[in-house]
């Protein structure tokens, strides 16, 4: 047997543009070696409860099919992460290198630093790239070397940095590099297929090829509105292309690239390139703030006493909470497995200064629910929402739930077409159909209370207890 080089996939499914395979692809050729790729099969993670779960190992089967047709596979590991590197060692003791793209927040990073401990002590090098942002997240810094807490500036250096184009892999040098061999653990790919049986909901558009198509669409067809219209829920005015970018089946080089090339209105252009911006600037604050998952990053504000409250927790959760904005964007969550990012800032707004709940129950739920979950924007975005993180919406600032509906899903479509209950009530009515008198809600066939939940709080109240609440805190 010769030499080989291992790739380890974990959430960059694709075949263009993709970092750690290229240079893996450069040894290869360089030293006359065969490429094995494989996935690591985390214990704690290999289980269906999450809904995103789904979504996710159907793209990872997804993958492995396309590998398959190719020539080679994508083998499945499992176990501790040295009992995981061990049995490829064991099947494949030829190994010279491991390539991997970083990982370098959260529990990836601890994991990562395991796995490279493990293989130094074999005299194994892994080599791991930057590949699913833009930019490192200690690249884009003040003059001092310290973190931006805001993002305008951080943006305004940001956008001056060189950003990589994207690099083209020939499928056919690929096929020539590929390892076809047996299993390297007959029980991790039992486990993977098991899992995939417990799977509740199947995906279509899933994979590179969906990905690219919609990348694509996006450019041609909405792009140029972009700005104009993606804030409102009833149009298809956003890119959809988060799920995508969560599995790495789309590069956000080529996302990047693509969106600066095109012909699209500059404004709109501008205002997609600063999403992906957030979305490093986000993953910057969790490289800096590590405990930010756990812990809001304003000091001040970690000794706010946050209510708890399992009742108002599971109204919001069901979509039950009586305002229709808030439960048309839960429920669409529970059906999709994906919210528009308007109702993600309503909801969120809602759970922390309505409910006054612990903005970390929120921020648990998405993880469960979201395909497109990403950790860093994830509690980037629930830190704003609830004005206790970097550059979040101040205190006192909150959301009316009543307004933002009457803003953004005027006619009422979106909460119609996620609350059934609701389908008959007018317009004049769909924003506070409690407003509806006896005589009406039969004429609508909308009792409240009945068919739909009455409010289950009163805003104005709870916004003067928000504010309470921070400046109480604030005061200690």
């Amino acid at each position: 047997m010769g030499k080989k080089v291992a790739v380890w996939f974990r959430s960059d499914f694709r075949l263009h543009d993709h970092t750690a395979l290229v240079h893996a692809i450069e040894m290869a050729e360089e030293i006359n070696a065969k490429i094995i790729t494989f996935f690591y099969l985390d214990p704690d993670t290999a289980t269906t409860e999450p809904a995103h779960h789904d979504y996710f190992f159907q793209t990872v089967l997804h993958f492995k099919n396309r590998l398959k047709r190719m020539g080679g596979d994508l083998y499945i590991v499992t176990g501790t992460i040295e009992e995981a590197l061990e049995s490829l060692l064991q099947a494949h003791p030829q190994i010279e290198a491991l390539f991997v793209n970083n990982d370098r927040v959260g529990s990836g990073a601890i994991r990562d630093q395991i796995a490279k401990n493990y293989l130094l002590a074999k005299s194994i090098p892994m080599y791991h790239f930057e590949d699913s942002y833009l930019t490192e997240p200690d690249q884009v810094l003040k003059k001092d070397g310290s973190p931006y807490k805001v993002f305008t500036p951080y943006y305004k250096a940001w956008v001056s940095e060189n950003k990589r184009v994207p690099k083209r892999i020939e499928e056919d040098m690929l096929r020539a590099c590929f390892l076809k061999s047996k299993p390297i653990d007959e029980k991790a790919e039992k486990k993977f297929v098991d899992l995939l049986d417990k799977c509740q909901r199947k995906w279509s558009a899933i994979g590179e090829e969906q990905a690219i198509l919609r990348l694509q669409t996006f450019i041609e067809e909405r792009l140029s509105t972009y700005s104009r219209h993606r804030d409102f829920p009833t149009m298809i005015g956003t890119s959809r292309l988060s799920p995508y970018l969560k599995t790495g089946v789309l590069s956000v080089r080529s996302i990047y690239n693509q969106v600066i090339e095109s012909e699209a209105n500059e404004h709109s252009a501008e205002t997609y390139i600063k999403e992906l911006a957030w979305r490093d600037f986000y993953r910057m604050v969790h490289y800096y703030e590590p405990k930010c998952k756990e812990e809001e990053i304003i000091p001040d504000f970690r000794k706010i006493r946050w209510s708890q409250d399992e009742e108002r927790l599971n109204a919001w959760k069901e979509g039950k909470t009586g305002y229709p904005i808030v439960d048309a964007g839960i429920r669409q969550l529970k059906m999709e497995g994906w919210m528009h990012n308007r109702l993600r800032m309503i909801t969120a707004s809602f759970l922390v200064k309505d409910y006054l709940l612990d903005w970390r129950l929120g921020e648990r739920y998405f993880e469960e629910m979201l395909i497109d979950y990403d950790p860093s924007s994830n509690v980037g975005g629930w830190q704003w929402a609830a004005s206790v993180g970097t550059d979040a919406v101040p205190y006192f600032r909150v959301f009316n739930p009543v307004i933002q509906s009457k803003r953004f899903d005027e006619s009422g479509s979106y909460i119609r077409k996620y609350i059934p209950e609701l389908k008959s009530v007018p317009e004049h009515f769909i924003h506070e159909p409690w407003k509806m008198s006896k005589e009406e809600q039969q004429k609508y066939k909308c009792v409240i209370g009945e068919h739909y939940p009455e409010p289950t709080i009163d805003h104005s109240v709870q916004r003067k207890k928000a504010i309470t609440l921070f400046k109480e805190s604030k005061d200690v």
